[in-house]
């Protein structure tokens, strides 16, 4: 197992911590466990493009370890009634057909999606609100709200971008 997927695996790791200090309120050390995981989501990806550590592993666990904190960190706010459950929901089904296309291009088209400068501004984003709510900041909602407009813009352009390879792969195989 190389460093990226090592990162990635430490990823996985964190998310438990995160939920276990976010549900004893101890919010500051929270913060910097999603932090961690969010600076060693950069740091993976930096050394694997820079160092050609690239694996179809990580190609598929980094971004997993990352919806697995996020769905996390949606949820506890949700319980803490931080945010509304809407907001969660929606942000778990856009997750799901994230997969499912993931999914769907893996098998059927034989094709490992990577992520685009959308999908790492969203995230970006979105680390940011969660930041934000975590530290009751003023107009916290105010950022989770523009968090979900980037992820269902990153979700539309992911969408358009699966249909493209779909439709590629047809015609080429046609």
């Amino acid at each position: 197992m190389n460093i990226p997927n090592m990162l990635t695996l430490l990823r996985f790791l964190l998310v438990p911590v995160f939920g276990y200090f976010f549900l004893k309120e101890n919010y500051l050390i929270a913060v910097a466990v999603f932090l961690t995981a969010s600076f060693t989501d950069i740091l993976d990806g930096y050394i694997a493009r820079k160092y050609g550590m690239v694996t179809s592993w990580g190609k598929l666990a980094d971004p997993l370890a990352d919806k697995m904190m996020q769905i996390s960190a949606l949820v506890l706010l949700t319980i803490r009634d931080r945010i509304p459950a809407l907001i969660l929901g929606i942000f778990a089904v856009k997750e799901f057909l994230m997969i499912i296309g993931g999914i769907f291009l893996l098998k059927k088209e034989n094709f490992v999606a990577s992520s685009s400068w959308y999908g790492k501004l969203a995230t970006v984003i979105f680390q940011f609100a969660v930041i934000m709510l975590l530290i009751d900041a003023p107009y916290a909602q105010v950022y989770i709200f523009a968090a979900l407009a980037a992820a269902l813009f990153a979700f539309a352009m992911y969408l358009k971008r699966f249909r493209h390879i779909r439709d590629t792969n047809r015609r080429q195989n046609a």
